[in-house]
């Protein structure tokens, strides 16, 4: 593909725009630390990050990355080295952050959950010179660097009950009963600190400002590389879009170790001067209360995050009243189940796309405008690209389709990652001219909205005809009794394969396979009604919300 093939294309998303919304967007920031200095400047005792009962003002988070900055450099950090933060949603995460560009390094996030061998594949990939982890996790820390030959890495050991004083049993764990004593506490080095700054660091615009690993469902999993004007591009530009400022109040329902906390929660609150409420890890009813005591204002999550929060006993739109925005994206949102939430939470989920390798999102729908449903395909709007952003349907030979026809999902702007950390291949394979291919499939209609099919990966071929699991998915959504579905390909002697839905009930409803076979079967194409239906407590999910098809694939 060549750039000019897409380059005069019409960008019909433009008259779309609300009004005011600059076709272009320029961030008033070169990278994310100045980003953050500026606004701590301007409200130094503004609050940035609610915890429990704790909160942190911006010059409380510029005081404390200043210690652990100081702490790094004297062991050792230096300009473009890697530090591992591997923390659920806890106030040290944000703190991190900073402490690395502070030093001019590289902040790489890294999921809690992750057991030895995992972290260990991960470590050999971008060897770490340091590593904040919580007191629970240090065994799996310490063994995966054991295992990935990397033993000298000095640790910050974090304790999530610091900066606040009301533990939620549903979620913290009890603090470690002991820490190995070559491991510094993350607090102690707080309470050590005597107010010094750490050097001034010169970072530029192209200098890494991240480095965040996709899940690997497809493989090995690979470090998607950042740049600062990417970061700073991006919290500005979603701000912008999503209507942030000062007086917002973010929930933090998304890991900050996935793109979406990093840029939606954090980065954007820092660009904005908002607060953001973190509480370890989701959990409904806990988020429920938080909800329900921090009142927020946004809130971005994944479509089972809202699902879940509607089931839990006692919840009523009152609840949600507090809502200026809500949007929802990294997973496919069935129409029905859109509509029921807003009956039942009073809320509207805007739709909103992006990647780990485009810093979040590149598409999103604007508040105030209706988001359409595809006749044809009955799939949701994703969002329209947004300000300085491309995008564009590409055909097997990476040629630009015309509005209505399916092929690849692709966009170029700011946002873009450089690559992969040490995948040269991989990057190749990924970008080309500027332009990340997503591996979705999707379409453009004439007005300039986007719509996402699903997965290329996914795709159902059951005697030649193509089956896209996102379509059945939505149609199994419309039964009243369905709380989650997941629709996979399974091999069949006769037909190459043949489609097979996996279902989970809501409380107190009743269903069968051969009630929910017969619901697809009065909606679709029998070639894309399921042969067989397995229902499950719960469907497996990654900790962003994500259905894991491959998983339920493997237990096919």
């Amino acid at each position: 593909m060549t750039a000019c093939a897409t380059d005069d294309r019409p960008q019909p998303w433009l008259e779309l725009y609300p009004s005011g919304m600059p076709a272009r967007f320029v961030p008033r920031h070169a990278d994310g630390l100045a980003m953050f200095r500026e606004t701590a400047a301007a409200v130094p005792d503004a609050e940035a990050i609610a915890y429990f009962d704790g909160s942190l003002s911006y010059a409380d988070l510029d005081r404390a990355s200043d210690a652990i900055a100081l702490w790094l450099i004297a062991k050792g950090v230096r300009q473009g080295d890697r530090i591992s933060l591997i923390l659920q949603n806890v106030p040290h995460v944000a703190i991190g952050i900073l402490a690395a560009w502070k030093a001019g390094a590289i902040p790489v996030p890294g999921n809690p959950m992750y057991r030895a061998p995992e972290l260990a594949k991960l470590f050999r990939d971008y060897q770490p010179a340091a590593i904040v982890g919580h007191d629970d996790h240090l065994s799996e820390i310490l063994s995966a660097l054991a295992e990935a030959g990397v033993t000298e890495t000095p640790l910050l050991s974090v304790d999530a009950h610091d900066f606040q004083s009301a533990d939620d049993a549903r979620l913290l764990p009890p603090a470690a009963a002991s820490v190995p004593a070559r491991i510094a506490g993350f607090k102690a080095v707080l309470d050590a600190h005597d107010g010094s700054r750490p050097p001034a660091v010169s970072i530029d615009p192209s200098d890494l400002a991240l480095i965040l690993y996709t899940s690997g469902t497809t493989g090995q999993p690979k470090g998607a590389m950042i740049r600062h004007s990417s970061v700073a591009f991006n919290s500005g530009a979603a701000a912008l879009w999503m209507r942030i400022g000062r007086d917002s109040r973010i929930l933090g329902m998304a890991p900050i170790f996935h793109i979406t906390g990093f840029i939606l929660h954090l980065t954007m609150s820092w660009s904005a001067g908002a607060s953001v409420a973190l509480h370890y890890r989701v959990h409904p009813e806990a988020v429920l209360d938080v909800i329900r005591s921090y009142r927020p204002t946004f809130a971005i999550a994944a479509i089972t995050a809202f699902n879940a929060l509607m089931q839990v006993p006692g919840v009523s739109a009152a609840d949600f009243a507090s809502f200026e925005t809500v949007f929802s994206g990294g997973a496919p949102i069935a129409p029905a189940l859109r509509d029921e939430i807003r009956e039942v939470l009073g809320i509207t989920l805007l739709p909103v796309y992006g990647m780990t390798e485009t810093c979040s999102p590149t598409h999103i729908s604007p508040p105030g405008l209706e988001v359409p449903v595809s006749e044809e395909t009955g799939a949701l709007a994703v969002g329209l690209p947004i300000s300085s952003t491309e995008s564009a349907i590409l055909g097997p030979d990476l040629d630009p389709l015309p509005p209505g026809e399916q092929g690849e999902v692709c966009m170029r702007g700011p946002q873009v990652m450089t690559g992969y950390w040490n995948k040269p291949a991989e990057s190749a394979e990924a970008l080309h001219d500027g332009w990340m291919r997503s591996g979705d499939i999707g379409f453009q209609d004439e007005q300039g909205w986007f719509y996402v099919v699903d997965r290329k990966k996914d795709m159902i071929n059951a005697s030649g005809f193509k089956v896209w699991p996102r379509e059945v998915e939505d149609t199994l959504y419309a039964h009243p009794a369905v709380r989650e579905a997941a629709v996979i390909g399974i091999p069949d002697s006769y037909r190459g394969e043949t489609v097979r839905a996996c279902v989970s009930l809501k409380p107190g409803m009743a269903s069968d396979e051969a009630d929910l076979i017969a619901h697809c079967r009065a909606r679709l194409a029998a070639y894309k009604v399921p042969r067989s239906v397995i229902l499950l407590d719960d469907l497996p999910k990654t900790l962003t919300g994500k259905i894991q098809r491959a998983m339920l694939r493997e237990g096919a």
